[in-house]
């Protein structure tokens, strides 16, 4: 008989008024991966972070090994075997790689010094087993999104959980590491280790689960077998109601140029991270921006942004020169930005929902008068944004923090397009939102789209690309290496371009793989 490593019974965590998790039940056992799907807010990150110590449930228990425990807080949850990669990491980002992975738990001699050395050695055979690739060497603050999730699940390595749970870790991952990931993941489960993964993308479910607990609303609608459910109906469980997969998109016009970037080249510590770059958007048009993370897209969007300075080039908006203006020239002239980060540039979490949502009209008339800003207006303004964009929330005078990922990003969506942007730019906007929100935020901008506004759209989801573009740049190496039809080029092809394939040599290799 398998071993039950997790039981939770009963658990109901309460915040005032507002029920997380009602009544919920759930079991993994030994060498099993148990998905938990469910929508931004219905409660599953609330349910692990009482797992891993962060919260205390109101009421139910929770046993591991059979046995009943109390786990007070993280200390706890480590000696009980319980390590948790978080979705929003909480790492150090001034300290290396091997000092983040290490703090708390670092190996000492008998003078009390840290033996850097050993733990280098030890971390190093354990990223070699896991097939995690690590510069231990490096400052957190220099490294790739994708790189930072590794750390946070070595991390959990290092300290020997059993019990592992990762939050939305593939939210910021490309296909590639995806597929390391999910590797990862069998390796562990063969270990005989118990894995909980939150997630919204049904396919890795598929791939990868034994069993898939839904949450609906803070409650526990069913626990399936993974492989006799359907991707469908398991979408159909996590929001309730039938999905519409299908996009309505207009016939494109190539009418007003918005966007045109001309000879780009944007440098860092001397190296050119942008070179000699050419991009064009139109009017009523999604230019989808395809390529492998590092190649230049957060460079690309600095500059466009007016967050990073450009050495050479032009970037026009509506035939007005911006390159080296200011942030507010650039929010001015009518630029919205969806950020691939959140919660890192796109909010600010000590702060409420509706002052989040006035973050771009905060100096003009009426919110600001003579300096002062009037909160009637401001709070009457996002009551009518929360209503008509569908944000969770119990308030707008909560603070945005509080609120789960996918109504984090709802708020961006909402104050962007509410400015009336002639030019949208989003990058990653469906990142960690489930296949709901997906919908609506896939919705929102092909609303944009239709109403004549420019979209440059940059994902690192190549069926989010091939779904929404009317036209696709390949960029590699800083460097736009080829535009491609999204109705005419496949998957396989628009990743061997993003590798760097020209599209003559793209086109014999995938010939040869199908013969």
């Amino acid at each position: 008989m398998v071993q039950t490593v997790v039981e939770m019974q009963h658990i109901t965590k309460k915040f005032g008024n507002l029920i997380a998790n009602n009544d919920v039940s759930l079991k993994v056992h030994q060498g099993e991966i148990l998905a938990l799907l469910g929508e931004n807010g219905a409660g599953k990150s609330t349910l692990m972070s009482i797992l891993s110590g962060l919260l205390q449930p109101t009421s139910g228990k929770i046993l591991i090994n059979d046995r009943i425990v109390s786990i007070k807080d993280p200390q706890t949850a480590k000696a009980l075997g319980i390590g948790m990669v978080h979705q929003h990491f909480m790492l150090i980002p001034a300290f290396s790689v091997l000092e983040n992975i290490i703090l708390g738990d670092e190996p000492h001699n008998y003078l009390g010094k840290i033996k850097y050395i050993q733990a280098k050695q030890i971390i190093k055979q354990m990223a070699q087993r896991y097939h995690l690739q690590l510069d231990l060497d490096a400052k957190v603050a220099d490294i790739s999104v994708g790189m930072q999730q590794r750390v946070e699940i070595m991390k959990a390595l290092y300290r020997k959980a059993d019990v592992l749970i990762f939050d939305e870790p593939t939210a910021a991952l490309t296909p590639q590491e995806i597929k390391e990931l999910m590797q990862t993941f069998r390796i562990l489960a063969s270990e005989n280790k118990a894995i909980i993964f939150i997630t919204h993308k049904i396919k890795e479910i598929k791939e990868v689960a034994d069993y898939c607990t839904i949450i609906r609303s803070g409650k526990v609608i069913e626990t399936v077998k993974v492989s006799q459910a359907g991707e469908e109906q398991l979408a159909e469980m996590m929001v309730g109601r039938k999905l519409q997969n299908n996009v309505q998109k207009q016939p494109v016009k190539q009418q007003k140029l918005i966007l045109n970037v001309k000879q780009l080249t944007v440098q860092n510590n001397g190296r050119s991270k942008i070179l000699n770059l050419n991009l064009q958007v139109h009017q009523g048009e999604i230019v989808g921006l395809a390529g492998v993370d590092g190649n230049g897209q957060e460079e690309l969007l600095a500059a466009l942004t007016g967050m990073n300075k450009v050495t050479s080039g032009s970037i026009q908006l509506n035939g007005q020169e911006l390159a080296n203006q200011s942030v507010r020239k650039f929010v001015e002239s009518k630029v919205g930005y969806v950020p691939e980060d959140r919660q890192a540039e796109g909010l600010i979490l000590s702060m409420s929902v509706a002052e989040n949502l006035a973050l771009k009209e905060y100096y003009h008339a009426p919110m600001n008068h003579r300096g002062i800003l009037n909160y009637k207006y401001i709070n009457s303004f996002a009551q009518n944004l929360v209503k008509n964009y569908g944000i969770r929330t119990q308030n707008v005078y909560e603070t945005v923090a509080s609120l789960s990922g996918g109504n984090q990003q709802k708020v961006i969506i909402a104050r962007e397009i509410q400015n009336n942007p002639d030019l949208l730019i989003a990058a990653n906007p469906t990142r960690g939102v489930d296949v709901g929100a997906i919908e609506y935020i896939h919705r929102k901008i092909i609303q944009e789209r239709n109403q004549g506004k420019g979209i440059l759209l940059v994902s690192f989801e190549l069926d989010e690309i091939l779904k929404l573009s009317d036209r696709v740049m390949v960029i590699h190496d800083g460097q736009i290496i080829g535009e491609v039809d999204p109705k005419t080029i496949t998957a396989q092809k628009l990743g061997l371009m993003m590798a760097g394939k020209k599209i003559g040599s793209v086109q014999q290799e995938v010939t040869k793989s199908e013969l």
